[in-house]
């Protein structure tokens, strides 16, 4: 009697891409939302970024990942409208 491990195809094994699909989509909306307050012009378009890539993988969390793409919209657009009314690209009170 032999017993053997199964055999491997050379590659280590990683995780699923639905786990990093699902990360991506909730960082995106985090992202996001912390991007109306802060940073709007890095981090919302990082947050379409990791939307958009993880709708393409197939999340499980489509709902965050639509969320996260929106807020991510919505930060550029708070950013173009703050630079048009106070010839600014920050916060200015």
């Amino acid at each position: 009697m032999q017993l053997t491990a199964a055999r491997q195809t050379g590659t280590t094994r990683s995780r699923p891409r639905g786990r990093d699909a699902d990360g991506m989509a909730v960082a995106s909306f985090v992202l996001g939302l912390l991007g109306l307050l802060v940073l709007n012009l890095f981090l919302g378009p990082i947050a379409i970024t990791l939307a958009v890539v993880s709708l393409k993988r197939g999340t499980t969390r489509p709902g965050r990942a639509y969320l996260g793409l929106g807020l991510g919209i919505a930060d550029l657009v708070v950013l173009a409208t703050l630079m048009e009314t106070t010839n600014t690209v920050s916060w200015s009170f």
